[in-house]
């Protein structure tokens, strides 16, 4: 573990300054979730279609994506504080943008770049801030309850995009950013500033392949459901038969490798890297990076597949969807609150092995309860021990990755942790999404095609339309498709059963891979410390 330099004293207002940084990351972590429940009623009111508001989405999780790293850097360069501050501002101006955007290129500009940019100075900054303002012993607890404010705001998202689409409109969501960033903005006076680095060098060629190599990367990855991940689906580019999505991927990796060859140029030659190589030699920092990684996967994949389950499977609205979600929210803040205060000693890997096998068991218990004849009510029990999980995550691994490397690394630490995070929510969304309309085709073809009711004109024609993959449809949505096909009742009760059926084995499938890949997270957890960090005397 890497000596302490500069811990600071708890400041006389802690909790203003930790309220402050909890604010500003679930705004940051609000947007996505408020504009998921939104898309249709976003698309009509900028005279775009879903794919635009779908594509303002990609395009805002790519400039984070892209950004994060440099974004660290910048804030190593001109104070944490001062990076903090200029992004809340710059976010403030997308999202006023976006609340009073007439058109897509307006809604892009304010939503996608504006606030893409900003979450890019501003997350990295928070780590670093966090470090800066408080005791090594005090960080978890701080860690934790940042972390939490974010997952809280994915949430908690569905209802408030829920309340505002229903009963007022979604730019007063955006609107209310504006307030609240205004909020921060005055708060933030309180916080005290981390120790920068001296040098003021921003590297820039790092900052252009690093920038490329992650941002190709998740565009890949987000694309995996339109263009499959290895064999291309129909009319989907391709290249020697393979899907783009593998040669983004692949370009996004030799990207990123070629960075780092760049970086550890730099250092051979004394002169300052975007990143050092040597980090990811740091055995703590890695091993915390990668339950990063494995958390936002499940976690998102979670985010992903439940409220699916909820709103077209059941038909619940997006506010009651978001009322069931809410269990999640309080074991969460409760789990990533109280063990850094009840136990602050506690082994960071006993926790994290915890709270992987917290996720596993309510991946689990929900893929059991979920059934034909099942209601909204299964969900709970499983939400409350994945929030449990989630918590005791985010309560051990701010602090263990930060706490790896000197203090003056933390907005370097902070920038790379993002990115990571940013990698295992793209990844965990697309794999559970492709997992699930891959299961649910094949399901739904099954059926119809073993049905001696249909007539074999139509189960060749499902089988021509369907294999670039079957929407995920409602029961409502699906009788509609079906009355204006002119299909008879008795091919229309057919599909309805095969759908209903077919539904239920694709959520099932992208459950059972969310717990795989929670399973898997626990061989990587030998790198977490086994005792808490504590202030060392270099």
């Amino acid at each position: 573990m890497a000596s302490r330099t500069g811990t600071p004293k708890r400041p006389a207002a802690a909790g203003p300054v930790l309220m402050t940084l909890a604010a500003g990351q679930f705004l940051m972590a609000l947007d996505s979730s408020v504009m998921n429940v939104s898309i249709a009623t976003v698309a009509h009111d900028v005279g775009t279609t879903v794919s635009g508001i779908q594509g303002a989405i990609t395009a805002y999780t790519l400039v984070m994506a892209m950004l994060m790293i440099p974004g660290g850097k910048i804030g190593a360069l001109i104070g944490r504080k001062r990076a903090f501050v200029t992004g809340c501002g710059i976010y403030g101006c997308g999202s006023l943008t976006t609340a009073l955007a007439p058109n897509l290129p307006m809604l892009l500009l304010g939503w996608s770049f504006l606030e893409g940019v900003g979450a890019a100075l501003i997350l990295p900054a928070i780590v670093a801030l966090v470090a800066g303002n408080f005791t090594v012993e005090r960080r978890p607890a701080a860690y934790g309850l940042v972390a939490a404010a974010g997952a809280a705001a994915i949430a908690v998202g569905p209802i408030i995009g829920g309340v505002a689409t229903t009963y007022f409109s979604w730019r007063w969501v955006f609107a209310g950013e504006v307030a609240i960033v205004l909020g921060i903005l005055v708060l933030a006076r309180r916080i005290a500033d981390a120790p920068t680095d001296r040098r003021a060098h921003l590297d820039l060629l790092g900052a252009v392949l690093s920038a490329l190599g992650l941002g190709i990367f998740v565009f890949g990855v987000l694309r995996s459901d339109t263009w499959g991940w290895f064999r291309p689906k129909p009319d989907a580019p391709a290249w020697l038969g393979i899907s783009l999505v593998v040669w983004l991927m692949l370009a996004g990796l030799l990207l990123i490798w070629l960075f780092l060859r760049w970086e550890a140029r730099l250092v051979e030659q004394h002169r300052e890297p975007l990143v050092d190589p040597g980090l990811l030699r740091n055995r703590q920092l890695t091993g915390g990076l990668t339950m990063f990684f494995f958390q936002y996967l499940v976690q998102m994949g979670v985010f992903f597949v439940v409220p699916l389950y909820l709103s077209v499977a059941l038909g619940l609205s997006a506010l009651a969807t978001g009322t069931r979600i809410l269990p999640l929210s309080l074991t969460l803040l409760a789990a990533a609150i109280l063990i850094p205060r009840l136990v602050p000693d506690v082994s960071p890997r006993r926790v994290v092995r915890l709270g992987i096998l917290f996720l596993l068991a309510g991946a689990l218990v929900l893929l059991g309860a979920l059934d034909a004849g099942a209601d909204a009510s299964i969900v709970t029990i499983p939400l409350l021990l994945i929030g449990l999980g989630m918590g005791a995550l985010a309560s051990q691994l701010g602090a263990v990755t930060v706490s790896a490397v000197p203090d003056e690394k933390s907005a370097e630490v902070g920038g790379i942790q993002n990115a990571v995070t940013n990698l295992g929510a793209s990844i965990g969304t697309a794999l559970a999404g492709s997992i699930l309309i891959a299961t649910l085709t094949t399901s739904f073809l099954t059926a119809i095609t073993q049905n001696l009711a249909i007539p074999t004109q139509v189960k060749s024609q499902a089988t021509v339309q369907l294999q670039g993959g079957a929407p995920f449809l409602s029961d409502a949505q699906l009788k509609t498709a079906l009355n204006n096909a002119g299909a008879s009742p008795q091919v229309s009760q057919a599909a309805l059963d095969a759908n209903a059926a077919a539904r239920l084995d694709g959520l099932r499938a992208a459950l059972a891979i969310l717990a795989l890949t929670a399973l898997l997270a626990l061989f990587f957890t030998q790198r977490i410390p086994t005792s808490q960090p504590r202030t060392t005397d270099t």
